[in-house]
């Protein structure tokens, strides 16, 4: 298939949540005050006056905290250049810094004054705080724009929050962000979570303004700085996140596409995907992780040039291993070949010469490894579309040769054991679409108005995009001539009362609704073949 799925990704989790296990809550006494258990009461008197300071929170309490941020800054930097030899002259500076910037944080809690906040110009001097010598000051800074921007803050604040990320931009936070991440020392746990928060920062920059995706990487060393990060064997939170970040770079811009893979993008996440090739993950982050870089992968795969760089790679020989290891990736391993052979024959070619039809066709049997996640009934019925788009891309990409007539010959052996199976989903399919079909012209008796283009794609939807690749793999076969596949595929029609018409039907509607994705030569080509089957079913 060529298209990517759609990513699905959770609501980001804190750094503190990733690395240790919610607290418990105070224990309380009989009348519901906190019991005296050691617990420190001017916290939470400290913590309740914040709350109301929120709730108070309007355009006089914003200008007080800015002024008092640009005072301390304005401080911060006399002292630095007046005693730059002597740190701990400049130290209780940097502390009232600290403290304003900490400060700042209380503006989550009222996204609706972020244009004011804009207004006031004290923007720049936020984000130019992460150029500061005091690596501290910078993570504060990070800190604070995670919780700016946070998505929880940012819901239903649509406006005030593009108003912010715009001047974020403006005053060139992401190449500072950047900048300031490849100063950070992963081993250390406060920069660990900086690094962290800077990911979450990037990220929710992108939900905001999505053409940050590009933006990042064409101001920035991100991409490059990400590939190291998933270089690394020894796993954590942050390689999770930075996969999670690849992933949604490359999902939506061939532009990101194209320039990570000029960065030998697709040798780098193979190597990544190599580490699991014969062993599982062993945790559900770490498998988050692995699923993350198996998007990246197939993200990489849509370009044609990625492709080359793939099979050159070696990537469709380390994926027949992964399947053939039966391991927790089998599943993304059939995924990515999938995208690797869609239009681009010599990745069909070496899946061949490399043996990996007996592969693939143990999977269209069904013979899969069995583990918790792929008993799952979805699960299952992925996989098999995903080796039926196979299949179909092997049939377009192998036309004539030796190769073909491999390709061919599984679906005589064993007494045509795989026509059966085709057919068996053909007419599992069928049966679905025809359901949908009847439930829309339902929905259209009961006055709700749909256009045919709508009712196509809930069809799609219900399996006829698989239907349709059943339907030309069966036009393959019979354009082969072969008497014996030729005789089952009738025989098989026949005890489901069925005709050839049937299938023409199929090839037919398929015919209509090619669209130009690739350009209107692309899209003749694959109308002419198809009108070729549908006139050798005559």
């Amino acid at each position: 298939m060529e298209l990517a799925n759609t990513r699905n990704h959770s609501s980001k989790r804190k750094y503190d949540d990733a690395i240790s296990p919610p607290q418990p809550p105070p224990a309380l006494t009989s009348n519901g005050t906190v019991a005296d258990n050691n617990v420190d009461l001017s916290l939470l008197e400290a913590i309740e006056k914040s709350q109301n300071a929120v709730e108070a929170l309007d355009l006089r309490t914003l200008k007080k905290l800015v002024l008092a941020f640009e005072r301390r800054l304005k401080e911060n930097i006399e002292a630095r250049l007046k005693y730059s030899n002597q740190p701990d002259r400049f130290a209780d500076s940097e502390l009232d810094l600290h403290e304003e910037l900490q400060k700042l944080k209380i503006l989550a809690g009222a996204p609706e004054l972020y244009p004011d906040l804009v207004a006031l110009n004290v923007v720049p001097s936020i984000v130019d705080l992460l150029n500061h010598d005091n690596t501290d000051i910078a993570i504060d800074v990070v800190q604070l724009l995670q919780d700016l921007t946070d998505e929880d803050v940012l819901d239903d604040n649509d406006e005030p929050a593009k108003v912010l990320v715009d001047a974020l931009i403006e005053n060139s936070v992401l190449e500072l962000l950047v900048q300031n991440l490849h100063r950070l020392n992963d081993s250390d746990p406060d920069d660990s979570a900086a690094v962290y928060a800077t990911l979450a920062t990037i990220e929710n920059l992108i939900e905001v303004k999505p053409a940050v995706a590009e933006l990042v990487c064409e101001k920035t060393k991100l991409m490059k700085w990400l590939l190291g990060k998933i270089k690394v064997r020894e796993f954590d939170g942050n390689k999770q996140y930075a996969s999670e970040i690849l992933a949604i770079l490359l999902q939506s811009s061939t532009a990101n596409q194209k320039r990570l893979g000029q960065m030998n993008g697709v040798d780098v996440v193979l190597q990544a995907v190599a580490m699991y090739k014969s062993r599982d993950p062993k945790s559900s982050d770490e498998e988050e992780m692995l699923e993350n870089l198996f998007d990246c992968l197939c993200c990489l795969l849509m370009p044609l040039e990625n492709k080359e760089r793939f099979v050159k790679a070696e990537g469709v020989e380390l994926m027949i291993i992964i399947m053939k290891q039966k391991k927790l990736a089998y599943g993304s391993a059939i995924r990515a070949l999938d995208f690797a052979m869609t239009k681009y024959p010599p990745a069909c070619e070496r899946f061949v010469d490399v043996l990996g039809l007996k592969t693939a066709f143990a999977a269209f049997m069904g013979k899969i490894p069995v583990n918790k996640k792929n008993k799952k009934e979805r699960y299952q019925e992925e996989l098999e579309e995903r080796i039926v788009s196979l299949i179909s891309s092997l049939f377009g990409g192998i036309l004539r040769g030796s190769r073909r007539e491999r390709l061919l010959s599984k679906f005589v052996e064993n007494e045509c054991e795989k026509i059966d199976r085709l057919m068996e989903l053909y007419m599992r399919y069928s049966d679905r679409v025809k359901a949908e079909s009847e439930r829309l012209n339902e929905v259209e008796l009961d006055d709700l108005e749909m256009d045919e283009d709508e009712k196509y794609n809930r069809k799609l939807e219900a399996g006829l995009y698989t239907l349709q690749l059943i339907a030309v793999i069966l036009g393959h076969i019979w354009c082969s001539e072969h008497p014996q596949m030729r005789g089952r595929i009738e025989l098989l029609l026949k005890q489901n009362k069925l005709s050839k018409n049937h299938l023409k039907d199929i090839l037919q509607e398929y015919h209509d609704n090619i669209g130009d994705l690739d350009g209107p030569e692309e899209k003749e080509r694959a109308q002419t073949k198809i009108q070729k089957f549908i006139s050798a079913l005559e």
